[in-house]
C-alpha cells in the first residue's frame, strides 16, 4: 500500500469561513490546555499521558467542561492531541525543542479530519468536508480509481487564501529496479549561481525568485511599517505581503517540479552530494540568500520520491568525498580548489575543466561505485 496527497484550492462561504474559524481555534485550545495537564502531571510526579489516554482525557473532561469544543469535528480535535503526543516523541529523542504553546496570531491555522461513512469527497467543482459541507473547490486533477480516502487537512494560508490536502491511500504496482549503466546514471552538483551542473556539462539555470521580487516585498514591508500595529489597515497589508512570499513559493515549486520531473525520465539513477543545507545558508559562508531561494534540498526530495516510483534511486555520495579537489580524468588530488573563487581545475595530466562540471562528473563515478556495491 502507498499513501499520496493533492492539494485542492478551496473557497468557502461566510458560513463555512466562520466554521474553519472555530476549528481552528479549539484545536489550538485543545492543544494548550492538554500541554498545561501533561506539565502539572510532570511537577506533580505523575505518569506522562500517551495520545490514547490524552485524547480520553479531552473527551471525557475538556468537552464537558468546555461546551463550545462539541461544535468542530471531534475528529480535530483527537489529531490536535495527537500532534502534541508527536512533538513529545520527537522532543524525548532530542529530534526538536519541548513543545511550545500555540498564538492566536502567529501559530498555523490548520486542522486534520478523519474519513468515515463518506464524511469526504471528490466532485467536479467541490470538496465535501465535515462540518462544511460542499466546499467550492478548484479541481485541478481527480482521483485514480481504486484510490481511497484517509484523511484531509484544511489550511488558511497567511494572505486568507484556504487549500485542503486529501491523503490517499492506493496499492501501489510493483516495479522492478532498473539495471546501472553509464547511460541511465547523472551526476549532478549542486551550484549557487543557478541549481546544478550535471555529470553532461548541462547546467540548470535557476531563476532568483526571491531577488526579482525583492523591490516590491521591501516597498510593501515599508508601508507596513507606517501602519498602526493591529489596525484594519495592519492586517490588510500583512495579507498582501503574504500574497506576495507565496507567489514566490509558488513560482520556486513550479520550477522545481518540472525540472525534477524532467531529469526523473530522463535518468534511472541521479547521483548527488549529501550536503547540509541549513549550514551552506548560513551567515558564514556568504551566500545564504541564493542557497535559500533555489530550494535544492526541495528538489532532491522531488527527486528522490520520483525516482522511487519508476525503480530508479537517488544516491547520495558522502559530503566528505573531494568531488571538487579529485581531477575527473586521472584522480590526483587539488587541495587548492578548497578555495571557492578558482573557478577552474588545471592538472598536470593536462586536464582544464570547470569546476563543477569536474565535480559532477567524479559525484557520478563514486555514485555507481556504490550502487555496484
Amino acid at each position: 500500500m502507498a499513501n499520496r496527497a493533492i492539494i485542492y484550492a478551496i473557497y468557502p462561504n461566510k458560513i463555512q469561513e466562520e466554521q474553519c474559524r472555530k476549528t481552528f481555534g479549539c484545536c489550538r485550545f485543545v492543544h494548550n490546555q492538554m500541554l498545561t495537564i501533561q506539565q502539572e502531571r510532570y511537577k506533580n510526579g505523575e505518569k506522562h499521558l500517551s495520545k490514547f489516554q490524552a485524547n480520553t482525557y479531552c473527551n471525557q473532561h475538556l468537552k464537558k467542561e468546555y461546551l463550545f469544543l462539541k461544535e468542530v469535528d471531534k475528529f480535530a480535535l483527537t489529531h490536535a492531541v495527537y500532534h502534541l503526543e508527536d512533538g513529545y516523541d520527537r522532543f524525548f529523542k532530542h529530534l526538536s525543542r519541548f513543545p511550545r504553546y500555540k498564538s492566536k496570531h502567529k501559530a498555523k491555522k490548520s486542522y486534520t479530519t478523519n474519513f468515515t461513512n463518506g464524511n469526504i469527497a471528490v466532485g467536479d467543482d467541490y470538496v465535501k468536508l465535515p462540518k462544511l459541507g460542499r466546499v467550492k473547490a478548484k479541481i485541478h486533477r481527480k482521483p485514480e480509481e481504486g484510490w481511497k480516502i484517509k484523511s484531509a487537512t484544511i489550511t488558511q494560508n497567511r494572505d486568507g487564501t484556504y487549500q485542503v490536502s486529501i491523503l490517499f491511500e492506493y496499492i501501489a504496482d510493483t516495479v522492478s529496479a532498473f539495471a546501472v549503466t553509464e547511460d541511465t546514471a547523472v551526476g549532478l552538483d549542486y551550484k549557487s549561481d543557478g541549481l546544478y551542473t550535471d555529470s553532461n556539462g548541462e547546467t540548470c539555470g535557476m531563476p532568483h525568485y526571491y531577488r526579482d521580487s525583492a523591490k516590491r516585498l521591501a516597498k510593501a514591508q515599508r508601508k507596513l511599517k507606517h501602519k498602526t500595529v493591529g489596525s484594519n489597515n495592519y492586517k490588510k497589508q500583512q495579507k498582501r505581503i503574504a500574497r506576495l512570499h507565496r507567489h514566490v513559493a509558488n513560482q520556486r515549486k513550479d520550477f522545481l517540479q518540472k525540472g525534477s520531473t524532467a531529469i526523473a525520465k530522463r535518468y534511472d539513477h541521479v547521483c548527488v552530494e549529501d550536503l547540509n543545507m541549513k549550514a551552506m545558508s548560513n551567515k558564514g559562508f556568504g551566500n545564504g540568500k541564493a542557497t535559500l531561494d533555489n530550494g535544492y534540498g526541495m528538489f532532491l526530495k522531488m527527486l528522490d520520491y520520483k525516482l522511487e516510483e519508476k525503480g530508479g534511486s537517488l544516491v547520495k555520495v558522502s559530503k566528505w568525498f573531494p568531488s571538487s579537489q579529485t581531477c575527473s580524468c586521472c584522480g590526483a588530488l587539488h587541495p587548492e580548489m578548497k578555495d571557492l573563487s578558482i573557478r577552474t581545475m588545471r592538472c598536470s595530466c593536462g586536464c582544464k575543466i570547470d569546476r563543477d562540471y569536474n565535480a559532477a562528473i567524479n559525484i557520478k563515478k563514486e555514485g555507481l561505485r556504490l550502487l555496484s556495491a
